[in-house]
């Protein structure tokens, strides 16, 4: 019966994923405003649902990294409105970009008496122990997005997500492709600590291995945030001046961080 329901779980989380890779692609208009962002519950009473129209429906919990990130705030709305398709009510976790946040909120949906957790971390390491307690509390436990280490993974059921290091791998042949004679690059990282943006640099920093590539600075920004990227990407051009490309691996904030790279004409394809 266990495996049964882990199976739909499974499913229910490659359409949710499926769903919100589409919102990875969003450009800096799409940005919700305040008022357009999905409620975030945090107890029974504020799941949205009154008792009666919950009745009969199993609970689950998404556990999102941040809701300020536009990807995982159109998930979660993804997660509530197909969740009663497959007898879920769902409540929302966020975590706010904290580690130790999302820690207390896997605690908190355990307590809830939730039957499946789907969490998209924050630190792939930090995790894990509440994830263990989850396990062993008898929760059914999902990765969304970003997984755990390899040596780790006993902590979750499953896992749904896409090929990060296939991602870095293929910026990289944009570069060798582009500069089949060399370049000098800079790299900007998504959130530090997480399962896509270590995947991510290992993939294009692995790729690049042998070639002309040279990458000469490199750092990751603290959440998955446009207004970081740019700040990071106009250091590196007082620090570099016009002498690099740059390469950055971090979803939707990129494109106000290009726009610092249009001003000085020093970006080129890299996509």
């Amino acid at each position: 019966m266990k495996s049964a329901s882990k199976k739909i779980l499974a499913i229910l989380l490659v359409v949710f994923m499926l769903i919100s890779l589409a919102a990875c692609g969003g450009t800096a208009s799409n940005q919700q405003k305040d008022s357009e962002k999905p409620v975030v519950n945090n107890s029974d009473k504020e799941s949205g649902k009154s008792e009666e129209s919950a009745k009969g429906l199993d609970k689950i919990a998404f556990i999102v990294a941040d809701m300020a990130n536009e990807s995982q705030a159109f998930s979660s709305r993804m997660f509530q409105k197909y969740g009663k398709d497959y007898n879920f009510e769902v409540i929302i976790l966020d975590a706010k970009g904290d580690v130790q946040a999302e820690t207390q909120a896997v605690n908190n949906a355990v307590a809830q008496g939730v039957k499946a957790l789907f969490v998209n971390p924050n630190d792939i390491n930090a995790i894990v122990p509440a994830l263990e307690a989850a396990k062993k509390a008898g929760v059914v436990v999902g990765l969304y997005s970003s997984d755990l280490p390899v040596d780790k993974q006993s902590a979750r059921d499953f896992f749904v997500g896409v090929n990060d290091n296939m991602a870095g791998e293929a910026a990289a042949k944009a570069f060798i492709d582009k500069f089949p004679d060399g370049a000098t690059i800079v790299e900007i990282g998504g959130q530090s600590g997480h399962d896509a943006q270590i995947k991510r640099h290992d993939g294009f920093n692995n790729a690049i291995k042998d070639t002309k590539i040279q990458v000469i600075d490199y750092k990751a920004t603290q959440q998955w945030s446009t207004e970081q990227a740019m700040a990071i990407m106009e250091d590196m051009i007082t620090k570099h001046g016009d002498k690099t490309r740059a390469c950055l691996s971090t979803g939707t904030m990129v494109q106000l961080a290009l726009s610092r790279l249009q001003r000085l004409q020093i970006w080129k394809d890299c996509s």
